[in-house]
């Protein structure tokens, strides 16, 4: 294996363990946002449901690594173009995690491709389709995500209100006084609370594990079809490379994960286990369907418009200093690791 092979592995490595850091806590923060569990614990479940996405994300999720190995930049990539989009996504989501502050890896490893895109090969790349492959589905997921989850915090408030959850209206009197009518509802009612809080637990937490393992088919796919630029010449799988991704973005998130899990947690709005539950229930769905129709979304954006969403129509709830915060380091992302991955480029080429 080259020089240059051993840096692009080192770099796909360098990238996973930065996106695990940056991008698993945003299926679980909620967990420990609503106060379901310790923030560790939440992080451990992300990364093991995670790295289950990720071993299936070959099989699952293929319309995506072709999209990322040639549906932006169409040229026969080199492995110094491989090195430079590598080094622009994995400097700016690094960095991004050190700021506390999630963004996409997806958009990073856009904006990589069309930096270095534009010195190696300008008229290769698919200007035409990244409006409608790529920025769109990355817009528009925002929107949905906030949308879908704003009516599902609605109707299920409007369920808790109407539904069986309120005190039970006055018993008639009986002739000890309706001591033992009150002994006989009070439990009952106690008893349906915990059971309905059980069946929410467990559904909190089984839609937690959906979105890390949708993240997982929806991100490795990415950061493999680049790692083979370089990889696969140089005699290594995209299996063995998936392996690579996998097992890097798990250390990185055990590593790493907590700085951004508390912002995510606790930064933009308190929520409830219930507007936890209905967070996740979207983002897993979202970002699932992308990564199987080889839409782009970015957890970063579904989860965090998500979250939003489960405010309900309550807005002054949000944190408008985190948002603002979050939105101005979205727009970054593709510019700094677009000029990054031109300057290494430049160098390297």
């Amino acid at each position: 294996m080259s020089l240059t092979s051993v840096l692009v592995f080192l770099l796909v490595a360098a990238l996973a363990a930065v996106n695990g850091s940056n991008d698993v806590p945003k299926g679980v923060a909620t967990l420990a946002g609503a106060g379901v569990t310790r923030y560790r614990t939440a992080i451990l479940w992300g990364t093991v449901t995670t790295l289950a996405g990720c071993l299936c994300s070959l099989a699952l999720a293929s319309k995506m690594t072709a999209l990322f190995s040639s549906g932006v930049v169409t040229a026969e990539p080199t492995s110094a173009f491989a090195m430079a989009v590598l080094t622009g996504a994995a400097g700016w989501v690094g960095l991004a995690t050190v700021l506390r502050l999630p963004v996409s890896t997806t958009h990073a490893l856009l904006g990589g491709l069309i930096g270095a895109g534009l010195l190696f090969a300008s008229d290769s790349i698919a200007w035409s389709s990244i409006p409608e492959r790529l920025i769109a589905p990355l817009l528009i997921s925002i929107a949905v995500a906030y949308a879908v989850t704003l009516i599902l915090a609605l109707l299920f408030g409007r369920v808790k209100n109407t539904g069986g959850t309120a005190a039970p209206a006055p018993a008639p009197v009986t002739p000890d006084g309706g001591a033992a009518l009150l002994q006989s509802t009070e439990p009952a009612v106690a008893a349906r609370e915990a059971t309905t809080h059980q069946v929410l637990t467990a559904a909190h937490w089984l839609t937690s594990g959906a979105t890390g393992f949708a993240r997982g088919l929806n991100d490795t796919p990415k950061m493999v079809a680049i790692g083979a630029f370089a990889l696969v010449p140089a005699g290594m799988t995209t299996w063995q490379i998936m392996l690579v991704v996998a097992l890097s973005m798990a250390v990185g998130s055990l590593v790493g994960g907590m700085r951004v899990a508390e912002r995510l947690g606790q930064g933009v709005v308190k929520m409830n286990h219930r507007e936890g539950f209905l967070a996740n229930l979207t983002t897993a769905t979202l970002v699932g369907l992308g990564a199987g129709y080889g839409l782009p979304m970015s957890t970063t954006h579904v989860s965090t418009g998500a979250i939003a969403g489960s405010a309900g129509p309550n807005l002054s709830r949000l944190s408008g200093k985190t948002l603002r915060d979050f939105l101005i380091a979205w727009l970054i992302t593709p510019i700094f690791a677009g000029a990054v991955a031109a300057l290494v480029y430049a160098i390297a080429g």
